[in-house]
C-alpha cells in the first residue's frame, strides 16, 4: 500500500480531529480507492477508535437525485442524522471521476435533497470533529492541466504540509479581523465595501479542510455594497460558471451575470438568503497558485479571498441562512491583475501579499520555509 495514505491518514486522525481512545469515527468516502479508506481504518484503531465505512459513488449518486422525492430524502435523511448523532468524529474523502456527474440533474430535484439534508450538516459541522477533503484522481489532474502523477504528488505534498507553521499569522490575522469595521477591496472589475464589526473570525489550518489556509468573517447582512467581478473558474450543484459578476445593494445581490447567467440566478433565487453574503475569507495557502475548478483547492489560493452567497457559519454568523452557500473566488496576484484589500482604511495585502509585518508570515515565502 502506498505509504502516503497512511501519511495523509495520520494528519486527518492526527492533526484535523484529534481521534482519541473511545471515539466513534464515520469515514465517508466518495470514489475513493479502498486502500485509503483502509489506511484511515487502521490509523484510527491505533489511536483507540472505532471506525465506520461508507462508500459512494457519482454515478449512483445522480441516478437517485434524478427521481428524487421529499419521501425518500426525507427518510434517508433521518437515518443519517441519527447516525451522526453518536458520531464524534467525522472524515470526509471526496473524489470525483466527472465533476459533472450530477450537471443534468434538474435543480428542483437537487434542492429536495439539498434541503432535507441540511439537519445533517449542520449537525455535523456543530457537534462533530470534522474534516473534509478532495481525493486525487486524473479529472481533478485534468482540471489542473497537469499530468496524473505530477497532480498526484502535488497533491500529497500540499495536504501533508506543517500546518502548525501558518499559526502564529493566523492568529494575527483574526485578531485584526476582530478589531476591524469598514473593509474595501479593489482590483479589476471590482470595488466593494462592507462591515464585519463584531462579526468575529476563524482561523482554518487543517481543522476542518484539507488542503486549508484561510481565515473567515462574514459581512454585516446588509451592509455589502459595490462590485465584484470573479476571476476564478468555480463548478456548482453540478454546473460550470465562468466571469461571474455580482452587484450589490444594501447586502443583496441586485445583478448576477456570468457564462450561464441563467443558471446562475436560478441558483441565486433558491430562498431568502441566497441573494446575501455568508462569508468573507482569505486564503493564503503557499502550494495552491491557481484555480482548477475544486473549490476545497481553490478557496485556499494564496493571494485569494472569496465571498460566499448564502448560509453563513455559526462561528461568524450575520444570521444570514440559506440552502446555498457558494464560494466564489477572486485572485489578487499579479498574474491574475492585482488588487488591494484595506481595512478600515488601511492596506493590508497588495498583489497578493500581506504587507504588516505580523502578517508577513502568511506570505509564501516563509509558508514553504524559504524565509
Amino acid at each position: 500500500m502506498d505509504s502516503r495514505y497512511f501519511d495523509l491518514a495520520n494528519v486527518l486522525t492526527g492533526h484535523s480531529t484529534s481521534v482519541k481512545t473511545g471515539d466513534k469515527v464515520l469515514i465517508e468516502a466518495f470514489d475513493v480507492p479502498d486502500n485509503m479508506v483502509i489506511a484511515l481504518i487502521r490509523t484510527v484503531r491505533e489511536r483507540g477508535g472505532i471506525p465506520f465505512a461508507s462508500n459512494y459513488h457519482a454515478s449512483v449518486t445522480r441516478e437517485l437525485l434524478m427521481g428524487s422525492s421529499d419521501e425518500q430524502y426525507a427518510y434517508d435523511s433521518d437515518i443519517k442524522l441519527q447516525q451522526m448523532q453518536g458520531i464524534d468524529v467525522y472524515i470526509a474523502l471526496r473524489g470525483a471521476h466527472n465533476i459533472f456527474e450530477t450537471s443534468d440533474v434538474p435543480g428542483e430535484r437537487m434542492q429536495i435533497a439539498m434541503t432535507n439534508y441540511r439537519p445533517v450538516q449542520d449537525y455535523r459541522v456543530q457537534k462533530t470533529r470534522w474534516v473534509v477533503l478532495r481525493w486525487p484522481t486524473s479529472a481533478m489532474a485534468q482540471q489542473a492541466q497537469m499530468s496524473t502523477e505530477a497532480f498526484e504528488d502535488f497533491y500529497f505534498r500540499v495536504c501533508t504540509m506543517d500546518y502548525a507553521r501558518m499559526t502564529e499569522g493566523m492568529e494575527a490575522l483574526k485578531e485584526l479581523m476582530e478589531r476591524t469595521d469598514k473593509v474595501e477591496i479593489k482590483g479589476e472589475g471590482t470595488d466593494l465595501r462592507f462591515s464585519i464589526k463584531d462579526i468575529g473570525a476563524v482561523t482554518c489550518g487543517g481543522l476542518r479542510n484539507i488542503p486549508d489556509g484561510e481565515v473567515f468573517s462574514c459581512p454585516i447582512k446588509n451592509s455589502v455594497e459595490g462590485v465584484i467581478q470573479f476571476n476564478a473558474p468555480t463548478v456548482y450543484q453540478g454546473s460550470s460558471f465562468d466571469n461571474i459578476r455580482l452587484v450589490f445593494e444594501q447586502g443583496k445581490v441586485v445583478e448576477a451575470t456570468g457564462s450561464d447567467t441563467r443558471r446562475l440566478n436560478e441558483i441565486l433565487d433558491t430562498d431568502a438568503g441566497s441573494r446575501f453574503i455568508g462569508e468573507f475569507a482569505i486564503g493564503f495557502n503557499p502550494y495552491i497558485t491557481h484555480a482548477m475548478r475544486d473549490i476545497l483547492f481553490d478557496e485556499k489560493i494564496a493571494g485569494s479571498f472569496h465571498f460566499t452567497p448564502g448560509q453563513a457559519y455559526q462561528e461568524a454568523d450575520n444570521g444570514n441562512r440559506s440552502q446555498v452557500h457558494w464560494d466564489m473566488v477572486c485572485i489578487q496576484t499579479p498574474e491574475f491583475g492585482g488588487g488591494e484589500i484595506y481595512f478600515d482604511g488601511d492596506l493590508i495585502r497588495k498583489d497578493g501579499l500581506f504587507l504588516a509585518e505580523s502578517l508577513q508570515k502568511l506570505n509564501p515565502d516563509y509558508l514553504m520555509g524559504n524565509s
